[in-house]
């Protein structure tokens, strides 16, 4: 069955950084579109970034500059390396394969002093 576990999650102070990665099982990795997102309590779930079959990228723009999501299908592995990370980061982030409907558990990141 399809399987998405996300890891690399933390506390970490504003500015620090975080590289999360979710691996990937159960379905057609290397051609399927991935994406983060992440749902911070009391409000809606938002994409983070995505990654295309092709390496298209497409951010949020609150994390345009800061974050970059890449992809190794030879791990089935999706990333999301976070640099100079804010509070209003902290949120449950999570993995997506859209063609599969599935979604991962997710991964806390919190960003405090």
């Amino acid at each position: 069955q399809v399987q998405l576990v996300e890891s690399g999650g933390g506390l970490v102070q504003p500015g620090g950084s975080l590289t999360l990665s979710c691996a990937a099982s159960g379905f057609a990795f290397r051609t399927s579109g991935m994406g983060w997102y992440r749902q911070a309590p009391g409000k809606e779930r938002d994409m983070v970034a995505t990654i295309s079959r092709g390496y298209t990228r497409e951010y949020a723009n609150s994390v345009k500059g800061r974050f970059t999501i890449s992809r190794e299908n030879a791990k089935n592995t999706l990333y999301l390396q976070m640099n100079n990370l804010k509070p209003e980061d902290t949120a449950r982030y999570y993995c997506h394969a859209p063609g599969t409907g599935y979604w991962g558990q997710g991964t806390q990141v919190t960003v405090s002093s």
